[in-house]
């Protein structure tokens, strides 16, 4: 199954079914980017707009991509403030704004299923303003090394998604060769217990 055709599956129980990562997620983009300031956002990656109406709280304007058009729908029923936009868009290909036009640049749960992490950085460094911030949260690679993927289920079962493995220092290396600053990493847990695996890691880079 194709990841456009998984996540149009998967969009109508993403909100209502138990999902660890998704929620962890929210708590990490909230916790991290808190403490920052910004008015326009481009977020990767947007879904049902879980993330978009805290972000909504801050920002002045977003955007959000997202490859799925049924999760896009569920996002534009949640969130119909004027000062959003989603569009639908192929993060692998050249994508549709302005240069510089982003303070802030989010992207959740979603390079795990891309393979070439340069032109995400590179294509992340055109958009952003000066000093703009790159904000990454993703599946650690320690829950990947133990064999975790994106799955759901469906009325046919349990559909595993198509992913790539990217190792904390690919992320890093990746970001510095396309000119940005590392400003802070951070591993999240499920519950207190920092001796478990972490489930998530996410990355805030600096232009």
């Amino acid at each position: 199954m194709s990841i456009e055709k998984a996540y149009n599956s998967w969009a109508k129980l993403y909100d209502t079914n138990e999902n660890k990562t998704r929620d962890l997620d929210k708590k990490s983009t909230k916790a991290t980017l808190t403490k920052y300031t910004f008015d326009h956002v481009l977020e990767l990656g947007c879904g049902t707009g879980k993330n978009t109406e805290w972000l909504l709280t801050k920002a002045k304007t977003i955007i959000g991509f997202d490859f799925s058009q049924e999760m896009l729908a569920l996002a534009k029923a949640k969130v119909t403030d004027g000062k959003v936009t989603f569009k639908k868009a192929d993060l692998t290909r050249p994508w549709d704004v302005k240069n510089e036009c982003a303070d802030l640049i989010t992207c959740s749960l979603t390079l795990e299923h891309i393979k070439d992490l340069h032109f995400i950085f590179d294509q992340a460094y055109k958009k952003l303003k000066p000093n703009g911030i790159f904000f990454i949260s993703e599946l650690h690679p320690f829950k990947q090394y133990a064999g975790s993927k994106a799955r759901f289920e469906s009325e046919n079962g349990i559909e595993e998604l198509e992913v790539y493995t990217h190792h904390s220092s690919e992320y890093v290396s990746s970001a510095q060769n396309n000119g940005f600053k590392l400003e802070e990493i951070d591993e999240w847990f499920d519950c207190l217990d920092e001796n478990e695996i972490p489930r998530l890691i996410s990355f805030v880079f600096k232009k």
